[in-house]
């Protein structure tokens, strides 16, 4: 099935890159974007990006592999990649649901997240795995 976000398709197999090209991802986006998110961590509203969903095996590196860069911070749980040419970050493996990758949007070949409209604001700073038992 082919999804529509603004005038743009979001194809069932859709390519993101990196500022510079050097990365290149496949995502399996059959549903579209799902769950389009922002978060208010301490790195995520640095990074200002929009995220969304995709399952573990929803995310293949077609290029670049050599140039991601693994970020890991606090409960060292989460894992961030991003390019080590451009710095933009393409895709993390999720703290709160490790079975799946968040995505920039921003990186979705032909995508701009501004025609996603009202995007929900994730509460990253009281994220359950930080409080205390």
């Amino acid at each position: 099935m082919i999804k529509k976000v603004g005038n743009t398709t979001i194809n069932a197999k859709h390519r993101a890159t990196c500022h510079c090209g050097a990365v290149e991802l496949e995502l399996d986006l059959p549903d579209g974007i799902v769950d389009p998110r922002r978060c208010d961590c301490s790195l995520c509203r640095r990074k200002g990006a929009i995220m969304a969903s995709v399952p573990l095996l929803g995310i293949r590196v077609v290029k670049g592999q050599e140039h991601l860069k693994l970020y890991q911070f606090n409960t060292m749980s989460a894992k961030h990649y991003f390019c080590s040419n451009c710095g933009i970050y393409t895709h993390h493996q999720r703290r709160s649901m490790p079975s799946q990758y968040g995505y920039n949007v921003g990186c979705l070949e032909g995508v701009n997240p501004f025609d996603l409209g009202e995007v929900r604001t994730g509460d990253g700073i009281n994220h359950p795995a930080d409080r205390q038992r």
